[in-house]
């Protein structure tokens, strides 16, 4: 009999191996629109290495829509980030910081005014 890990084998690697690279994303919410990946970088550098970090901007007119995601190297890490960064006031605006959730699938595609028989 396998271990309980030997359970959450699937090709492409475990599951749990995928859940702890997910766990490593975090979602900032309630971010100030002036606020710059390298402010976000440089903050949460406090709690370790960050390997990425995104401002999600409306692509329409350029700005910010007040929130991003920040990739730390490690679980430990992300978890020391949200416990040290959630609430927490940065330039004049309280933080969210949690642990990002898969993205969904998007709907379908608009593919156009459908064409009809008359």
């Amino acid at each position: 009999m396998g271990t309980p890990r030997d359970s959450l084998k699937r090709p492409g690697g475990s599951i749990l191996r995928r859940y702890e690279e997910m766990n490593q994303k975090l979602y900032v919410g309630n971010l100030p629109f002036g606020a710059s990946e390298d402010d976000l970088k440089n903050l949460f550098s406090e709690a370790g290495t960050v390997q990425s970090v995104k401002i999600v901007v409306d692509s329409y007119s350029g700005r910010s829509r007040g929130f991003g995601f920040v990739e730390m190297s490690s679980t430990t890490e992300a978890e020391k980030a949200i416990s040290l960064f959630n609430g927490k006031t940065f330039m004049e605006r309280t933080l969210t910081v949690s642990e990002a959730r898969p993205q969904k699938k998007k709907g379908g595609e608009f593919r156009g005014r459908r064409e009809r028989d008359r």
